[in-house]
């Protein structure tokens, strides 16, 4: 999938699958940079993703982080032949957000045959840092 254009990726990642969980957050990958390997998307944080105090879930700042880190995993592996899935993610909650959109970039940290680690970060529309999270995926045969 790295050697097809910015655009198809992106194309591709909004319209993969119809009713997932990443659908439901309203999660937008919005950029990919294949050159440094890195991958955005952006999450809108309403009412529906709060949890009883009024501010975003930690459940959903992980489902953001894991959308991206799984999916930047598989667009660096061949999909005939491998499928990149999580086995472990740490997510580190950092600040609270009430409203608005937040941005989260997943970049390697390490990038092997049969193993990728991710960190992503997730910042509000200043660029504060809400969110640190690593994720482990084991790249295994389709």
């Amino acid at each position: 999938m790295k050697d097809q254009s910015k655009e198809e990726i992106l194309e591709f990642l909004n319209n993969w699958g119809n009713e997932t969980l990443a659908k439901t957050l309203e999660i937008k990958f919005i950029d990919i940079d294949v050159e440094n390997e890195t991958l955005t998307a952006t999450m809108p944080v309403l009412p529906r993703i709060h949890q009883p105090f009024g501010i975003m879930h930690g459940g959903a700042s992980c489902v953001l982080a894991e959308t991206l880190g799984s999916s930047l995993s598989n667009i660096f592996i061949d999909g005939n032949k491998y499928y990149g899935v999580g086995t472990n993610i740490n997510s580190n909650h950092l600040r609270s957000k009430k409203d608005g959109i937040v941005t989260a970039t997943a970049r390697f940290i390490r990038k092997g045959k049969t193993m990728h680690v991710s960190e992503i970060e997730i910042r509000d529309e200043k660029g504060v840092l809400i969110n640190h999270t690593t994720m482990t995926n084991n790249i295994i045969n389709r």
